[in-house]
């Protein structure tokens, strides 16, 4: 799912070149980057969190204002950011994915006798190997 929501940016003050981001539609996302690039890039990123925040609760996506209906503060311009939700959650949702796996007999007889969980034993695994 492609979503695509009207941005504010503003020049930071602090920081020569760089940019606050304001998502309208999505309250309380702020972001900022060192460059107009790099707020772009943030902007998305902080964007794409807080949907799959949503739609992994269970709610749907905030509808997009128009552009044109997007006012911002002095010094401020709008500009479109697209997520790529699909993209965004294969690489950070919770979502559990389904893993096919192949051990020998005799081990699943002894695993299952001591009702011992599978997928919880190989996430614990994966998550101490890769050092999460």
């Amino acid at each position: 799912m492609k979503l695509t929501y009207p941005a504010c940016f503003y020049p930071c003050e602090e920081k020569k070149g760089a940019y606050t981001v304001e998502v309208p539609d999505l309250p309380g996302c702020v972001t900022e980057g060192d460059s107009l690039a790099d707020a772009i890039l943030m902007a998305t990123d902080a964007a794409s969190g807080w949907v799959l925040d949503e739609l992994e609760d269970g709610k749907a996506a905030p509808a997009p204002s128009k552009m044109s209906d997007v006012a911002t503060k002095e010094g401020g311009f709008v500009n479109l950011i697209v997520l790529d939700m699909d993209g965004y959650a294969a690489k950070y949702g919770n979502k559990a994915v389904r893993k096919n796996l192949t051990i020998p007999a005799w081990l699943n007889t002894r695993a299952e006798a001591r009702n011992i969980n599978f997928s919880q034993i190989l996430q614990e695994a994966l998550e101490e190997r890769i050092g999460s």
